[in-house]
């Protein structure tokens, strides 16, 4: 399987350097990857970067908790659109998916969604710290909000992508949304079985070693 064109090259950590994020804008140039996945601080250096590639500027906003007032997450997804982003992957509020409260939840995928247009909007539901019922709360939240995809994980907590959550995402969200799976992706099997279990895009921090 050619999984390049479905991976978003991802350097999420706080010690990034512009020397770093320019080296995987190179790294996704020479791969041909779909994006290249930041913290929102670098969107304008990505977009420039990559400019004329065909290669998206993906920015995460609320990350990695989702806790944010929803006016916060909604502000920063502008603004990284604004500069450059292209998609937007965005942490659900976790704590009001365990409290059962899927209106709220709902409510602030939405408005990020409407801040972010027209950039495509993937929500990251972070299944590790979910149960099978919530898991499927949040996808269809997501997709009552408008959101583009659906993610497994952010790979800062406890846990990252499995087959069992791709399956059962990818069988909630039906054709109504795409799935991502990101989060201790680090062989070319795994990301295969992943795509085949229904993923479209595939997160990884390096993903030249996803490469057959």
């Amino acid at each position: 399987m050619d999984i390049a064109k479905i991976i978003d090259h991802t350097m999420l950590k706080p010690e990034a350097t512009k020397e770093i994020i320019r080296r995987y804008c190179a790294e996704a140039r020479t791969y041909g990857f779909a994006s290249v996945c930041v913290n929102s601080c670098h969107a304008a250096l990505v977009a420039s970067e990559l400019k004329g590639s065909g290669i998206k500027t993906c920015c995460v906003v609320g990350f990695p908790l989702g806790a944010m007032i929803t006016e916060v997450k909604a502000f920063e997804a502008e603004a990284a659109v604004k500069a450059g982003a292209e998609e937007i992957d965005m942490v659900i509020n976790i704590g009001g998916i365990k409290d059962g409260d899927i209106d709220f939840v709902t409510t602030d995928i939405r408005a990020v969604v409407e801040a972010a247009k027209p950039a495509a909007v993937k929500v990251i539901i972070e299944t590790c710290l979910l149960s099978d019922e919530e898991k499927i709360a949040a996808c269809e939240a997501a997709v009552r909000a408008g959101a583009g995809y659906v993610k497994t994980s952010t790979g800062f907590s406890t846990g990252g992508a499995t087959l069992n959550d791709v399956k059962l995402m990818r069988q909630t969200v039906g054709n109504r949304a795409k799935v991502k799976a990101s989060g201790g992706i680090r062989t070319h099997e795994f990301a295969c079985q992943l795509a085949e279990a229904g993923a479209d895009r595939i997160g990884a921090g390096n993903g030249i070693v996803l490469l057959k």
